[in-house]
């Protein structure tokens, strides 16, 4: 892996709540750059409301893109791409609760993610949700989870190039 960023190479993050319009917006950044395109997924189908959820997200994208399933080893897969290619990673939490589901070393792993996000080789456009600014959560796991998310987020906000906030489909530059 080279140690510094391709030219043109840069990091955007894509972040908000529920249905606020990340995915959407994250595509058209995408779509912005030349062809082809990557989409790495992180979800995994376990139920039927997934399973509509992903069918929804690749009916939308449509042609020119390749995507990728990597919802343990998403610095492999995007390791494997070619320097260049815009690329689309959706999203860093499913990743992440793929990760806790596993027993995995939350913090080894984000850690990892974030040095090879902190070198972009192409077009990156990271989408995550922000899960910090609701109620306090009434258990263990859920409070584990919604701290490890807002401490990944800062992790890829520190190495991005810009940070967008989605509220109510509308962009908000952050950074």
């Amino acid at each position: 892996m080279p140690d510094r960023a391709a030219p043109g190479g840069k990091l955007t993050l894509v972040i908000g709540g529920a249905r606020s319009g990340k995915s959407a917006h994250a595509e058209r950044l995408v779509t912005a750059c030349p062809a082809p395109w990557a989409y790495i997924a992180t979800s995994q189908a376990y139920d039927d409301e997934m399973r509509e959820r992903i069918a929804l997200h690749r009916s939308r994208r449509g042609e020119g893109w390749t995507t990728i399933d990597a919802p343990l080893d998403l610095v492999g897969a995007i390791e494997a791409l070619p320097d260049g290619r815009p690329v689309l990673v959706d999203c860093l939490t499913l990743w992440l609760t793929n990760h806790m589901l596993a027993e995995r070393d939350i913090e080894a792993e984000c850690r990892g993610l974030a040095d090879v996000l902190s070198r972009p080789r192409g077009p990156w456009f990271v989408v995550s949700n922000e899960v910090g600014q609701g109620i306090v959560p009434d258990n263990a796991l859920a409070r584990r989870f919604r701290d490890a998310a807002g401490r990944l987020n800062q992790q890829v906000a520190a190495v991005a190039s810009a940070v967008l906030l989605m509220v109510a489909g509308l962009p908000l530059k952050v950074k």
